[in-house]
């Protein structure tokens, strides 16, 4: 015969699968569950702790027991899924400018018409041609540090870049230090590579580097996952000063640190990446998918000649080469200037839909860079980020909740809004539909 407990745990878990029980809903205390259900107070809260295990619900202390939004992926809820054609969608960004179609045509009849196309059928060098480093080594120099090409390797985006980086620099079960909310993508990687996360605390203008310090000394942490440059979600652009810390820090404690630069075209003239600070251990990765188009998986990562082999070997376990047509058509952009141009465009059109979002949540408060694509909005207290994403979604507008991009033990009531997806004309509207919601939530 089944136990009692489990009954009432399948009869909780089938009622919330089917959206009997919307998320954000505050279930019943143990006290009162076990009354409701002739159970003891200990079997109550086996109940709970068997439905958080699932996934379905999640304890808060003194707060009492809520139902997830169970619709996205369990802890990585900003992974892309298919969204209708209908809806708003900010959860994701892919910005564009006018006129990349005709650009990626162009482009694209000018390899056809040049060079060796013959060579794009054949294999190519793990790390990329020695000519295409030279030119994303040169574009880097330019702008952000001095890279040599032969320290260069090409990759399909920034998340691969991010993958080869874990895959031939750690190992299962080392120990990464990341701020308290930090990029999903990175989360999902350490899941799958079986690296333990420990959460550094974000103090308003960065991550808690004395915070840091004392993880350091107190577990062997192995690497340190960071943003220094337009930190996502929180915006922030490390000063001179912070990087310097984190560098003696990474130094005094034999810390490889992973820098992820994918939205620090956006930011003008800060300070030089953690790679000029601390070159001997910096792994700098970036990516030409939102300053140029998310669907030319291009990236590069930027080694110190001591790594490069294991970065290369990775490379060559999971996608041997970068696809080369791809990787010709964004040097060619680089070469010609057009990065340079849609890289300003974007920062342009960054600047305005911070704007827009200013204007359109009024009093409310968010927290963000005034050239970033995206935005976080810290909600009142009692609100509940599961009920306002579930009250959005039904009215066709996607947004994600801060539970993906949490890597600390408690979830903050957040939400983060993409700005850079929805078309600019039908941005402001949206965003009021969110002041509104939020605000409905809060007086509730």
């Amino acid at each position: 015969m089944k136990a009692r407990y489990k009954t009432v745990v399948d009869r909780y878990a089938k009622n919330i699968r089917r959206g009997q029980i919307s998320p954000g809903t505050r279930l019943p205390t143990h006290r009162a569950l076990s009354q409701q259900e002739g159970i003891s107070l200990a079997t109550a809260t086996r109940v709970y702790s068997e439905l958080e295990a699932m996934g379905l619900v999640s304890g808060e202390t003194g707060r009492g027991t809520f139902v997830r939004e169970i619709s996205l992926p369990p802890g990585h809820g900003i992974d892309q899924q298919a969204v209708a054609t209908d809806v708003l969608d900010l959860n994701f960004n892919y910005p564009s400018v006018a006129g990349q179609g005709d650009l990626l045509r162009d482009a694209l009849r000018k390899l056809a018409a040049a060079g060796d196309i013959d060579a794009h059928l054949r294999y190519q060098p793990h790390a990329g041609r020695q000519r295409e480093r030279e030119i994303v080594a040169e574009h880097l120099s330019r702008e952000r540090f001095k890279a040599s090409a032969d320290n260069v390797f090409l990759v399909n985006g920034a998340q691969h870049g991010l993958t080869v980086a874990v895959m031939g620099l750690l190992r299962p079960g080392d120990v990464v230090a990341v701020d308290a909310l930090t990029y999903p993508g990175f989360k999902a990687l350490a899941e799958l590579y079986h690296l333990e996360l420990l959460a550094i605390p974000t103090l308003a203008d960065g991550p808690d580097l004395a915070a840091l310090q004392q993880l350091c000394q107190l577990r062997h942490v192995r690497a340190v996952y960071t943003m220094p440059t337009l930190h996502n979600p929180l915006g922030w652009v490390l000063s001179h000063r912070q990087r310097l810390v984190l560098a003696e820090i990474a130094r005094a404690h034999d810390l490889l640190i992973l820098e992820d630069a994918a939205y620090a075209w956006l930011v003008r003239n800060p300070p030089p990446p953690m790679a000029s600070y601390a070159p001997e251990r910096t792994v700098y990765i970036t990516g030409y998918s939102k300053n140029v188009a998310t669907g030319l998986r291009v990236g590069a990562v930027v080694t110190p000649a001591t790594l490069r082999h294991g970065v290369e070997r990775a490379i060559r376990a999971t996608t041997w080469n970068t696809p080369s047509l791809i990787t010709s058509l964004v040097c060619q952009w680089i070469e010609n200037g057009t990065v340079n141009r849609l890289e300003t465009l974007k920062r342009r059109d960054a600047r305005q839909r911070q704007a827009v979002l200013r204007e359109a949540l009024g009093d409310t408060p968010f927290i963000a860079h005034p050239n970033a694509y995206f935005a976080w909005l810290p909600l009142p207290e009692a609100s509940r980020a599961d009920r306002i994403v579930k009250r959005l979604m039904d009215a066709q507008i996607s947004v994600s909740s801060a539970e993906p991009f949490c890597a600390a033990s408690t979830t903050p009531q957040a939400i983060r809004l993409a700005l850079g997806s929805v078309p600019l004309a039908g941005l402001r509207s949206a965003l009021e539909l969110v002041r509104e919601v939020v605000e409905f939530e809060r007086d509730c």
